[in-house]
């Protein structure tokens, strides 16, 4: 059987010129595979000009396979392509042709693939529809993804800026480095240590504000400071000390960034800081806006004390944006990847009664949330970081068991989730935070977001 052809078009926001330079970037092309895929990027010459190739390294069943594309056409803003050299297919190639769009600020991405199965005509007709249909998923990702970073994009001020991001080997750094990247940023990553000793210094642009040899004119030409970096709350058992470690990783570590910043002649514009809804408590069905109290608890105290740090840099004029985060959804990592193998094998549930409010948001719309804050020159003060629509931890159980076509009724028990986890148990899982974004909604962001089925189908490509 010959060759077969797959073509999809999306409309994009921005001129090709822009379209293009976005594929053109590092970073790209880990952006665009789907998060459900298990693809790593073995080798790459990190270029879209003809000779140049990346070898990714993927699975075909329980077989792991190396796909090696090479890149034979180079023709920006118009057209690029790709063929493969050796991989899972008997053939393949790959165009990207960019066209002008129906207005001067638009454009079109058309993609087509030619392609032949291994295994003649057997092949063809036993692989066909899989491989249609795993296409459509990809591209399906693919497409919205290019749509809404290019969106994002064009709803803030072009210009570029110079961003330093601490916590950059994080899911929500790493991810914000790369979108800023792909969208004409230049990111300086904020490093713990010192640059005498750190091997891996000399990989990126790096600033090490925690050194004992720091000079807070290292920030000169820094437009905005992203801080993410905190010991992850979830991955040990909360004893006194580690209670006291996530203390430390966050508030101490964010006073004396702050302060850096505030001893500087010419500050970044902004400072955005992590925090996280924990900082309203457990608070049962009452609505939460930024506007709401303080809570109780461990994480409301972590969080208070957190937000607090950054008051050198406010009082110093800069411009601070307190992103109160909820639960990050992404099958990467987070609440989302600890769920899938239960909900997977048919043993997901609510926990306990599954009346208690977890407030989630997508990955994607946390990176949003940042880049808004970033470029909102209005925006400042605490700001909730959850989809408009908050769901209850039972019917986010069920959601995902039916984007999954699996049951979500064995619950898990409250006593033996307290036995496990102690304290933790009650704060991460029990509490329920039911979070509204009135100060993103009022300041116009555009969530990619709002409905939770529509996001799981999206990230587990259903």
């Amino acid at each position: 059987m010959g060759n077969m052809q797959y073509q999809r078009s999306v409309d994009l926001p921005v001129r090709r010129e822009i379209a293009f330079s976005y594929h053109d970037r590092i970073g790209a092309l880990s952006r665009l595979i789907p998060p459900w895929e298990s693809v790593a990027i073995e080798r790459s010459d990190d270029s879209l000009r003809p000779g140049s190739e990346v070898v990714l390294k993927t699975q075909l069943g329980p077989l792991p396979i190396r796909w090696h594309a090479r890149h034979e056409i180079y023709q920006p803003p118009s057209l690029f392509s790709d063929i493969q050299i050796s991989g899972p297919f008997a053939n393949w190639s790959h165009r990207h042709q960019f066209e002008p769009g129906e207005s001067s600020e638009s454009s079109q991405l058309c993609d087509t693939v030619d392609y032949r199965l291994p295994g003649g005509a057997i092949g063809a007709a036993l692989g066909s529809g899989k491989v249609l249909r795993t296409l459509d998923a990809m591209f399906n990702y693919r497409h919205r993804t290019t749509r809404d970073d290019l969106q994002m994009f064009a709803d803030h001020d072009p210009e570029p800026l110079r961003i330093a991001v601490s916590g950059s080997t994080g899911l929500v750094g790493s991810c914000f480095n790369n979108v800023a990247t792909l969208l004409g940023h230049d990111i300086v990553r904020l490093l713990r240590g010192d640059p005498a000793t750190d091997s891996d210094s000399s990989a990126v642009e790096a600033i090490y504000p925690w050194s004992d040899s720091f000079d807070p004119e290292s920030f000169a030409g820094t437009d905005a400071v992203v801080h993410l970096a905190g010991k992850p709350i979830a991955d040990k058992r909360w004893t006194p000390e580690i209670k006291q470690q996530i203390i430390d990783s966050r508030v101490t570590q964010t006073r004396a960034l702050c302060e850096h910043l505030a001893a500087m002649q010419t500050p970044p514009k902004v400072v955005v800081c992590a925090s996280a809804i924990g900082i309203y408590g457990d608070r049962g069905d009452e609505i939460l806006s930024e506007e709401s109290e303080i809570g109780e608890g461990f994480l409301a105290d972590v969080g208070r004390q957190w937000e607090a740090a950054c008051k050198p840099a406010e009082e110093a004029g800069i411009r601070v944006v307190n992103l109160r985060i909820g639960l990050a959804l992404s099958p990467q990592g987070g609440a989302l990847q600890q769920l899938l193998l239960p909900a997977k094998l048919g043993v997901n549930g609510p926990v306990s009664h599954g009346k208690q409010w977890w407030s989630w948001v997508a990955l994607d719309d946390v990176i949003g949330a940042i880049y808004h804050a970033i470029k909102t020159p209005t925006l400042r003060g605490p700001v909730n970081v959850v989809a408009p629509n908050s769901v209850t931890c039972g019917q986010l159980a069920r959601d995902l068991g039916r984007v999954l076509h699996r049951p979500a009724f064995i619950p898990a028990p409250a006593p033996i989730l307290r036995l496990a986890l102690g304290e933790m148990a009650d704060a991460l899982l029990l509490a329920s935070t039911h979070v509204v974004p009135s100060k993103l909604q009022a300041s116009g962001y555009r969530f990619r977001f709002e409905d939770l089925t529509t996001c799981l189908r999206h990230l587990l490509g259903k």
